[in-house]
């Protein structure tokens, strides 16, 4: 699921805790809007083009929402007919929830449980988890991946592993300049049988051992990528299936661009790399390609 911005633009309530989002001035924000839909547009091209199954749903131009095109944060669907919201940490993002949106999702997938988690935020002191941009999920396996910060909570963790029957691995990453990564999606991307990571985000070695036994237990071979790649959102990747069960591992142009050739090298021995540009879109509003999928796993309707 994609939804196709109507408002996109620079949202201060969100660059309090995302160091990706640029300050620079926008001079022209109507264009910036057309653009952002032009990039949209052609990344949803780029995936239909390799098979990729894209249901494209229409933001609505009021409320006006800047980052209704990262719909990951406030929904997720999983095999076995669950669907869940999520907190959201900035109150301009938890107009995103769209009631519309799940009834659309309802016409064609099986829906047999639906959990809020969004009255966390009405706490006095709200808890907030992001959905799959807070955790990084290996559903075969049955864990999720998360790092801690003002969008994540351990507690909400805790719960949907109760919910789902999952279990965690919980740890702290943080940038170059020791401030919390706000999403485990820009320092971690899973694909079936690799992972890429910036582990050098991850101070605490315990944490990083960890995280490395996993990896081996599970048959994911690691790609580890630098603070200065993680910055060009080679963390921020996505793998989806096309036709005939082709894997294709989605990522921006820029991060594309920033890796190792022995990186590529690596990546393309295990999946098909597509890259996309979204300049304008990585660089107002802080999010990459991964941001702007919710994966649907929920059954189809007969």
């Amino acid at each position: 699921m994609m939804i196709r911005p109507s408002n996109f633009g620079f949202n201060d309530q969100t660059a309090v805790n995302n160091a990706f989002q640029s300050t620079d001035e926008i001079k022209d924000a109507e264009h910036l809007k057309r653009i952002a839909r032009e990039e949209f547009d052609n990344m949803v091209s780029i995936l239909r083009s390799k098979g990729v199954d894209v249901l494209v749903i229409e933001d609505t131009p009021s409320p006006v929402k800047p980052d209704a095109l990262f719909p990951n944060n406030w929904i997720s669907f999983h095999e076995n007919g669950t669907l869940i919201t999520y907190p959201m940490f900035a109150p301009n993002r938890r107009i995103e929830r769209r009631e519309d949106i799940i009834e659309q999702i309802g016409e064609k997938f099986v829906i047999k449980n639906r959990y809020s988690f969004e009255f966390y935020e009405d706490e006095s002191e709200p808890l907030i988890l992001e959905g799959t941009g807070s955790m990084i999920f290996d559903r075969p396996n049955g864990i999720v991946y998360a790092c801690l910060s003002p969008r994540t909570d351990a507690t909400l963790i805790d719960k949907f592993n109760v919910l789902m029957g999952t279990r965690s691995c919980i740890f702290k990453s943080v940038d170059r300049n020791g401030q919390d990564i706000y999403h485990t999606n820009v320092m971690m991307a899973l694909g079936v049988d690799f992972v890429v990571i910036c582990m050098e985000s991850i101070k605490d070695e315990k944490s990083r051992e960890e995280l490395q036994r996993l990896f081996k237990s599970t048959g994911k071979e690691i790609v580890d990528i630098t603070y200065e790649q993680m910055e060009a959102f080679a963390g921020n990747m996505l793998e989806v299936k096309g036709k005939d069960g082709i894997r294709y591992l989605c990522m921006s142009q820029s991060a594309y661009d920033c890796l190792k050739k022995d990186q590529i090298k690596q990546l393309s021995a295990l999946t098909n790399l597509l890259p996309i540009p979204i300049t304008n879109i990585e660089k107002y509003g802080g999010g990459s390609v991964r941001c702007m999928m919710a994966e649907i796993f929920l059954p189809l309707k007969k």
